[in-house]
């Protein structure tokens, strides 16, 4: 499911919409909107396709691991079996509160808030359009906020804060819920399929790369869901690991290539957490003061633009800044250039687009066409024709 436009109420009032794709030209859609379980069965279907390559061991469950010069021993148990595994790297994808990092004794720092929240997935005909919608203060759910989104299969995801003192075990009653949801839709003609009632903090490790052990995703880092930047988060984590992790096994790099790992990824984390600690005071202020300051602002977006640009229900994940990390600080920018360490933007290029050209591999993109073309350069001198020498 693709979506492009938001819009924020207040009350029943709405107060701004906003637009990520406000012009046409695009290869990709704004957001694309996929349940994780999807995600995961895609990624097992995938794994499945290299049995050569990779074991799938479902029901295991690691018990230690120790450190042996190069190597990791592993020890881990399936039924009433135990076994032991060497390895070149142990990479603890086990989650938020990963076995990996307490038997490590690491400390998880961060904050923890004490708002609870109740996600209800809920599958109806509708005509709701493909949008994103959120609420303060709605008349269905008056003193807290409410969230809105379709997603495929027409499932509907619903999320609506419940203060710091719902009783979870009363949030989560399905008769509860139905209530509730009644009471948003105005009908009963839905079926609830999943409920979940959270609290939520927003930690991470000091350091990712501990030797030959590596955190990623939850195991290294955790946001609130609002923005959509942990599962995002995590596959990002993968994307900056997998070639580095590569090519030091291929033996085409030192294995000092990981720690860019540690700092990349700890930037990107950083990053997550400032927007998602922010998205999450000003959707539940911690205080009277921070209250009446958000509520102030809800009431001038109604009018003045510079209001409604300040509203945060989430700021949504995109591709984080590399430009602090070390690598890029002594790289000479130019005015009007894109900054080293940014994400490279799309472009059109005759029937190509830029990223397609880049691959791994690009140096330079030539755009003066009286400059010669010179050797590993993408010729965007004459956009028609553009291609990689």
């Amino acid at each position: 499911m693709t979506w492009k436009v938001g819009r924020l109420f207040n009350g029943e009032r709405e107060v701004y919409s906003f637009d990520l794709l406000p012009e046409d030209g695009h290869k990709f859609p704004a957001f694309v909107n996929l349940q994780q379980y999807y995600v995961e069965e895609f990624l097992v279907d995938r794994a499945r396709t290299f049995p050569d390559l990779i074991d799938l061991r479902f029901g295991n469950e690691v018990l230690s691991h120790e450190e042996q010069g190069d190597r990791v021993l592993v020890s881990a148990r399936s039924g009433s079996k135990t076994y032991q595994l060497k390895a070149n790297y142990l990479l603890a994808c086990d989650g938020a509160n990963s076995p990996t990092r307490k038997r490590m004794n690491l400390p998880f720092e961060g904050v923890g808030f004490e708002e609870r929240f109740l996600i209800a997935d809920v599958k109806m005909n509708a005509d709701f359009p493909s949008e994103r919608w959120f609420w303060f203060n709605p008349p269905f759910h008056p003193g807290q906020s409410a969230l809105l989104h379709k997603q495929p299969d027409n499932i509907y995801r619903i999320d609506l804060q419940l203060g710091a003192d719902a009783d979870p075990e009363v949030e989560r009653d399905p008769k509860t819920v139905q209530m509730r949801i009644e009471k948003m839709l105005g009908h009963d003609q839905f079926d609830l399929d999943w409920i979940s009632v959270y609290r939520f903090r927003c930690c991470r490790l000091e350091r990712f790369v501990h030797g030959k052990t590596i955190f990623v995703g939850d195991s290294a880092h955790v946001v609130s869901p609002f923005g959509a930047r942990g599962g995002n988060g995590g596959i990002q984590d993968v994307d900056n690991l997998g070639w580095k992790l590569a090519a030091v096994l291929r033996g085409k790099s030192a294995p000092s290539l990981l720690a860019t790992y540690d700092e990349e990824r700890g930037l990107g984390a950083d990053e997550n957490l400032i927007n998602s600690t922010r998205s999450t005071n000003f959707m539940s202020p911690p205080s009277a003061h921070s209250r009446r300051f958000r509520d102030a602002l809800l009431d001038l977006a109604l009018t003045e633009p510079f209001a409604q640009k300040a509203i945060n229900s989430g700021r949504l994940s995109h591709p984080c800044s590399l430009a602090p990390a070390s690598r890029y600080r002594n790289i000479e920018t130019y005015p009007g250039f894109i900054q080293p360490g940014l994400p490279c933007p799309d472009a059109p290029l005759g029937d190509r687009w830029l990223l397609e050209l880049v691959g791994g591999s690009c140096r330079w993109i030539q755009t003066d066409a009286e400059m010669p073309l010179r050797d590993g350069a993408i010729d965007a001198r004459e956009s028609a024709h553009a291609r990689a020498r």
